[in-house]
């Protein structure tokens, strides 16, 4: 995180990283397995209070007592022994830079095995999702590419579940990650010389968005597309994602039960 893009160090270390994540995946060791978790799973989560605190410094937040908060819970968590004005001029204009170092390390935790753990940190990044919201647009579509990737892996987590406690505890965190997540999908830049999703990838997102949508309660459904709708029509150039026959779908539902709960009255 630390080490400027321009610097030819950068590209040097980061090869070594992938280089020593690859070679511990490949012996296929429990303990080096173990090694690439820890590792990966604490740069993911600092970057993640990084990409924050970024956000907050270029003015993305709302007030000193939130940018104060962030930074003690990076350097308390994460950065213990850091000092706050090291971090404070770091900062400044990183946010594209570590917004970018997210999605990389998404795709090397995936690619280890840990989407499962991926999805659940970014369903519970609800701080960055609504600064994301008002972000920059390069940092937003650094940003929308990590959740629509971890969105694709959400879909297959826990489809050989049988245990109730488990698969309750799947469907929070894929309720967690709508709600956290779909705002920025609705109204951040999706890129116009060079999108940032492609039109089939769009399709295939909005197709496990739907999924997803169907397989949580009644009520959930109802929290979930009343935000949606909230945010899609705050954005009236975005047609995306359109998930209108998931809402159609709702809607016919709550008119049935409707029904129902007359006739029995």
């Amino acid at each position: 995180n630390d080490i400027p893009v321009s610097s030819t160090k950068y590209g040097i270390v980061r090869s070594l990283a992938e280089r020593l994540i690859e070679g511990n995946n490949r012996e296929d060791v429990e303990a080096l397995r173990e090694v690439n978790r820890r590792v990966l799973s604490a740069a993911f989560s600092r970057t993640i209070c990084r990409v924050e605190a970024a956000l907050i410094e270029m003015g993305t937040g709302s007030g000193q007592f939130r940018l104060d908060r962030v930074l003690r819970t990076v350097r308390d968590g994460v950065w213990s022994g850091r000092v706050r004005e090291d971090v404070s001029s770091r900062l400044g204009n990183s946010a594209e830079k570590l917004a970018a170092e997210l999605l990389w390390l998404t795709q090397k935790l995936v690619s280890c095995g840990f989407e499962e753990e991926a999805v659940e940190r970014w369903a519970s990044a609800s701080n960055l999702a609504q600064l994301s919201v008002v972000a920059e647009n390069r940092v937003q579509g650094s940003l929308v590419k990590v959740s629509a990737f971890l969105f694709r892996q959400m879909k297959d987590i826990g489809l050989e579940e049988t245990e109730g406690g488990n698969k309750e505890r799947l469907r929070q965190t894929k309720m967690k990650m709508l709600i956290t997540w779909l705002p920025l999908l609705c109204r951040g830049n999706n890129g116009t010389d060079i999108p940032v999703l492609s039109l089939s990838e769009r399709a295939e997102l909005e197709k496990i968005l739907e999924d997803a949508i169907d397989m949580l309660q009644h009520e959930e459904q109802e929290q979930v597309l009343s935000l949606w709708l909230h945010h899609f029509t705050y954005c009236p150039s975005s047609d995306w994602p359109n998930l209108h026959a998931s809402y159609a779908r709702w809607c016919t539902t709550s008119r049935k039960l409707l029904f129902s709960s007359i006739k029995d009255v």
